[in-house]
């Protein structure tokens, strides 16, 4: 950046290394992520990226196997939003998790991140890794997963550039920038989006009129957030002065328009301050030296390649062999074809002097049993790079595998996916850290109720706070109107009555009536909670479950039925400490159920669970 450069001149250098430049990722191995992800979407796509046809005009043949493997690591690495959970760190956190599982729950319904889940789990089976985007506007926080095909990164270190969103305009779209009051596009420069169009227009016409191109109807725009000098706030005649040694997060829309060779027209549509980069680069298992992971499709590269050659091979053989050729060398012959040439009921006279008779030529296809098992062979290669062997497809094996064999086999595949998931797990609860958890804190700033339906043991919970708490100030405010009524009615000379002394029983069981006909389902009013001490220390004791949709259904039900059991036939165990801690350690091994929702009917809260909701009024 010692040379000033634009921003302009930063978005175009950066694109043309992304398009041309190459990575030396050892002695042997050069590598251009462009090329990569042109020829990942080409194979998604069943495309070749040598063009659909040979040397001789005929179409090629795509015999796609890089889907399935796709299918297969999304299925494999899933993580739904039921999944997520805030565990608490402490008994003193218990409620306060609880709460804020309520709010985070509501707010990924509302905010769909479902379908991001699922987007995200897709490109990342795709591609091994993800950018993600976090924009928070007004109220509102929304994300999404960057296409890598329209984003400008760093090849070797995401961190290394300004990330860079490409994308494209219509002339209709950009003047809605241009419209004075629209929200989405407040802060924009409504001058320069109208010179760009303007200038867009007349560059791509020549002196009569006549258009250069057919990209006319489409104008590319760069959106760049990256940490740049402050010098680049200011318009370019105002940055002789300005300080181009201090760093800040910016983000910067702009375009330009290429008018002569090497000559641009630049424009600014906007550029302002971020508190924060607003991306996060996710990997199913990160690789050394490369932005962009290795994902299902990468992999397969070659056997892909070797799938269609081999299938091409044998389509050339079976198209040569399902002819049906003869030969002669009588001259009356020549040019004539049997299906086309000749009529049912034709005699044909053979004349030894003038040629030979008319005989069908063999052609049989010699080497497709050979084709076949080289073909098989890849195909298993492909399937073990991937780690999708036919067990973890859901291919019956075949007659004669030992079952042992198939649940090795499966399991070893599984292990990969394990990583993967567990990999995806820490990238999920980093964005939640960095992004959805503060801005839910902020959010639960309001009066609106929350509500929430509860399960049995969590009804026990909130209850044992709330009620005792709920009593007590129904009590004091009852106390408090009363002695403002005495209080009126000595001066008016009448007969006091005593207050009643406070009954814990009778006014908890008065509250308890009142919540009886909810059910078990609750109202939380966050302006009734002091959040800040309430989810103080929550941000950084995140835990998403990620086990659900890996466990073995029927592991699952033995396991419940024998903790139902030992709990039937022995009530008592939970009242055991030492019973109670190997007890738990057994549920926390398996992965099957959690200790903390197991509760003891009549179970006082602890005093440090009672403070959870200090803040509650």
């Amino acid at each position: 950046m010692s040379d000033h450069q634009s921003v302009h001149s930063i978005v175009r250098n950066a694109e043309a290394n992304y398009l041309q430049g190459t990575t030396k990722l050892g002695d042997h191995v050069e590598w251009s992520m462009h090329d990569a992800i042109e020829k990942i979407i080409a194979y998604l796509n069943s495309k070749h990226i040598s063009g659909d046809t040979d040397s001789l005009g005929r179409k090629k043949p795509f015999f796609n196997i890089v889907t399935a493997a796709v299918n297969i690591w999304y299925r494999a690495t899933d993580i739904d939003r039921k999944d997520i959970v805030v565990l608490p760190n402490s008994s003193s956190t218990v409620i306060a998790a609880f709460l804020a599982n309520v709010v985070l729950q509501q707010w990924m319904k509302k905010a769909r991140f479902g379908v991001f889940l699922n987007n995200w789990g897709r490109t990342l089976a795709q591609y091994g890794g993800a950018i993600i985007e976090f924009v928070e506007k007004g109220d509102e926080l929304t994300m999404s997963v960057l296409p890598w095909r329209n984003t400008i990164v760093d090849s070797v270190d995401f961190t290394a550039l300004p990330v860079i969103k490409k994308f494209y305009k219509t002339p209709a779209q950009l003047e809605k920038m241009a419209q004075k009051g629209n929200p989405e596009y407040d802060g924009y420069n409504l001058e320069q989006v109208k010179e760009l169009i303007e200038k867009a227009q007349s560059a791509r016409k020549t002196q009569s009129g006549d258009s250069i191109d057919q990209q006319d109807d489409f104008l590319e725009i760069y959106e760049i957030h990256g940490e740049l000098p402050l010098a680049l706030l200011k318009d370019e005649k105002e940055r002789k002065d300005a300080d181009w040694d201090t760093y800040r997060q910016q983000m910067q829309v702009v375009s330009f328009v290429e008018t002569k060779k090497g000559e641009y027209d630049d424009f600014t549509l906007f550029r302002g301050k971020e508190k924060k980069s607003p991306h996060i680069k996710t990997a199913l298992i990160e690789e050394e030296g490369r932005t962009l992971p290795i994902g299902a499709v990468e992999s397969l590269f070659d056997a892909q390649w070797m799938q269609n050659h081999t299938i091409k091979q044998m389509k050339d053989q079976l198209d040569i062999a399902s002819k049906i050729v003869f030969q002669t060398a009588d001259p009356r012959f020549v040019d004539k074809n049997i299906l086309t040439g000749f009529e049912n009921g034709n005699i044909f006279h053979w004349d030894k002097e003038k040629g030979s008779p008319l005989t069908e030529v063999q052609n049989v296809a010699h080497d497709i049993g050979s084709l076949q098992v080289f073909s098989d062979k890849w195909k298993l290669l492909s399937q073990e790079i991937t780690s999708t062997p036919e067990a973890v497809r859901g291919t019956t094996p075949p007659s004669g595998v030992p079952l042992g064999t198939t649940q090795i086999v499966t399991s070893q595949g599984l292990s990969l996916f394990e990583i993967m998931t567990e990999n995806k797990g820490l990238s999920l609860e980093d964005m939640l850290r960095e992004f959805v958890i503060p801005f839910l804190k902020k959010k639960l700033k309001n009066k609106d109720e929350i509500a929430a339906i509860l399960q049995d043991h969590e009804i026990e919970k909130i209850d044992a706070i709330f009620v005792p708490k709920e009593a007590i100030r129904r009590y004091n405010k009852r106390v408090v109107e009363e002695v403002i009524a005495q209080g009126e009615k000595s001066l008016q000379g009448g007969i006091l009555s005593p207050i009643q002394p406070f009954n814990p029983q009778i006014e908890e069981q008065t509250v308890r009536q009142e919540l009886a006909p909810l059910g078990n389902q609750r109202f939380f009013t966050p302006d009734d909670v002091n959040w800040d001490k309430v989810l103080e220390d929550l941000e950084w004791n995140l835990d998403i479950n990620i086990s659900n949709e890996q466990k073995d259904k029927q592991a699952v039900l033995t396991t419940l039925n024998t903790v139902l059991q030992t709990i039937a036939s022995n009530p008592q165990v939970l009242l055991d400490p030492n019973a109670k801690m190997l007890f738990n350690e057994i549920l926390s091994t398996t992965g099957v159920f959690s200790p903390a929702k197991l509760s003891t009917a009549k179970a006082a809260p602890s005093p440090m669970a009672m403070e959870a909701l200090a803040g509650i009024k």
